[in-house]
């Protein structure tokens, strides 16, 4: 035990090395760096200001305190470098609040783990085993009293600790780009400064009465037709929003070993309206996010899903508006409606109808519930009883079967994947998505043969991106690339499609206009002639667009004041001027920047959003 006790004297040098390693891991996965001098430099400071107040302030059980110590630190380094391989950003308390989900999606979890990743918590197992057999010998430890001279040494490299991590912080608190901003502060210094600055820097709301569809037009650059095309052209029709999980765009058209993935999107591209520019919104809620963004026109919030607070106001809403002018409204997802608030997401959005996994079952499980063959075929049959009442409806319909980490049964897979990418997430993406769109052919065909596709407006969309590039090996990005002819990258990863159905107007196929989630309820309101003069939308009717620029803020998956343009996407850095542009296809090579007064027009739009829904007046039907 003598050994034993030696080690443990040095233990303030001991976890500072052991946490230097750990943060190492974390910096190679999220900084694409593992130890360097600013890692050193920024981390360091943090573990010696806390160590110094252990052997300062504590006389009793310091090395339990020590242990505690790494143990807190060891768990925010393994979630930083989790999150990230599915986020691509850094994780804050924001997120950590919402950990009760990971329960729920604990497969999608897992997927991103790596063995190598796990070696962060061996020292804890082997010092609990080593306090172990310090207690079973009946060794007390001693109530230390601080000698005068180390006392004041411990002081000073307290002080000048703390000297060290302020001077981390304080230059870079104004950053825009969170990642860049915690590589430069640490990310220990990142994760207390987003938390002290959140407590003690109130929201700046902006007058409710400034937040008028006027200024919000000025701001996207627009001038609204005072005679809109296709106004009221379907009006009467059905309206049925397919959103399904976890599409993107580089789908339609692609093929493997010769045979399309997407064959039924494939032809609802090539028949009807498709917008191949087209961008995910989404924030933390993901899914229950594009629900929200898609039937308010409003953005989703920046640190937190739309379903923990905004759900808690008299929201401006799609089936609302649709109610008005004589619809009847249901939304259809296999999931528990509790997950994801979503019970309160569709009172506050207002739905007269839900139908969740109490209705759909267990039958056929996939991810979270019942497969989208169950989906779409007990759907179908009560869209055929809404269209028998008489009454035109607005249905939403929440595909699920795609989700992440896309483990679909292996007698459901038809697609036969190259060699290298068996059982990589980039090959189980292509086997779900070909499941996905196998079961949306015949929820097309139930609709074609009971007359509801002559009679329906239909859009289909993707909710969010399905393939983080921060996930994805050299071996996938490089398969990837040899799929698409080019590297993929955040311009793929966002780029969701829209196709849309309208049997009454006829339209150029391919549209290349730019848009976003946000604009499907300006769209489908102008299309069945819904009024929404007097209702407050961030979207654009994308019918009526023409060549105004378009300009869609981008939140949570990217930094704040990134933005989707007609010519690429602007990533800032610590400002505007050191931004990064990622010009599409085609464009030149520094297109895809927008101008500082755009730049500053989207920030504001954000704002505007944020202040409005705020301000509005709290649900008094919340549960």
């Amino acid at each position: 035990m003598n050994t034993v006790n030696k080690l443990l004297s040095r233990r303030f040098v001991l976890f500072t090395l052991v946490l230097l390693l750990k943060s190492s891991l974390a910096w190679l996965v999220v900084f694409g760096g593992g130890a360097n001098l600013r890692m050193a430099l920024t981390e360091i400071p943090f573990f010696c200001a806390v160590f110094c107040l252990i052997e300062i302030f504590a006389r009793k059980r310091q090395l339990l305190y020590y242990v505690i110590a790494n143990l807190i630190f060891t768990a925010l380094y393994f979630t930083v470098l989790m999150y990230y391989k599915y986020y691509g950003i850094i994780v804050t308390y924001h997120a950590i609040s919402q950990a009760d989900k990971i329960t729920k999606v604990k497969e999608s979890t897992y997927s991103l783990l790596q063995p190598q990743y796990l070696l962060m918590f061996v020292d804890i197992i082997i010092l609990l085993v080593l306090l172990v057999l310090y207690r079973s010998k009946g060794t007390r430890a001693p109530q230390l009293r601080l000698k005068p001279y180390r006392k004041a040494a411990l002081r000073g490299i307290l002080a000048v600790s703390i000297a060290l991590c302020m001077l981390n912080v304080w230059p870079n608190r104004a950053s825009m780009n969170e990642t860049e901003q915690a590589e430069e502060m640490g990310i220990m210094n990142y994760e207390v400064f987003t938390l002290l600055s959140d407590s003690t820097q109130k929201a700046q709301l902006i007058d409710s009465k400034e937040i008028t569809q006027a200024a919000i037009d000025k701001l996207k650059g627009i001038v609204p037709p005072q005679t809109p095309q296709y106004r009221g052209a379907e009006k009467g029709k059905n309206v049925i929003v397919i959103q399904m999980e976890s599409f993107q765009s580089f789908l339609i058209g692609l093929k493997v070993n010769g045979v399309e993935v997407t064959p039924t999107m494939n032809r609802l591209a090539a028949g009807d309206f498709y917008y191949n520019h087209f961008y995910t919104m989404v924030g933390q809620g993901t899914t229950s996010d594009a629900e929200f963004t898609v039937n308010t026109s409003l953005y989703v919030p920046e640190h937190e899903p739309a379903t923990q607070n905004d759900v808690n106001k008299v929201l401006p809403s799609l089936p609302k508006l649709m109610q008005q002018n004589g619809y009847t409204t249901a939304t259809f997802h296999t999931n528990d409606v509790q997950f994801w608030n979503r019970k309160e997401l569709y009172q506050a959005l207002g739905w007269e109808k839900y139908f969740d996994h109490s209705y759909f079952g267990d039958e056929d499980h996939i991810a979270f519930g019942a497969s989208d063959e169950v989906l779409y075929k007990k759907t179908a049959e009560q869209l055929i009883r809404m269209e028998d009442a008489g009454q035109p409806f607005y249905a939403q319909v929440i595909s699920m079967s795609s989700h992440h980490p896309y483990n679909i049964p292996r007698e459901k897979v038809t697609l036969d994947i190259p060699k290298k990418l068996n059982d990589t997430l980039a090959g189980r993406y292509l086997e779900a998505q070909n499941y996905a769109d196998r079961a949306l052919g015949g929820f097309i065909g139930q609709l074609k043969s009971s007359g509801l596709w002559d009679n329906s407006v239909v859009i289909l969309y993707g909710d969010h991106q399905g393939l983080p590039v921060y996930a994805l090996s050299k071996a996938e990005k490089s398969s990837l690339e040899e799929m698409l002819g080019h590297p993929y990258d955040y311009k793929d990863m966002f780029n969701i499609p829209l196709i849309l159905h309208a049997p009454g107007i006829t339209y150029p196929a391919v549209q290349p206009k730019t848009g976003g989630q946000i604009d499907l309820l300006p769209t489908i309101a102008n299309l069945t002639g819904a009024p929404i003069d007097n209702q407050i939308h961030f979207g654009t009717d994308l019918l009526n667009a023409g060549s105004t620029p378009s300009l869609l803020p981008m939140r949570h998956f990217l930094p704040r004041g990134s933005v989707v343009s007609d010519t690429g996407i602007f990533v800032p850095g610590a400002g505007y001027e050191d931004g990064t542009p990622y010009p599409f296809a085609g464009s030149a090579a520094d297109s895809g920047r927008v101008s500082l007064e755009e730049f500053n027009r989207t920030l504001s739009l954000l704002d505007y959003s944020d202040s409005y829904i705020a301000q509005l007046p709290d649900r008094t039907d919340a549960e």
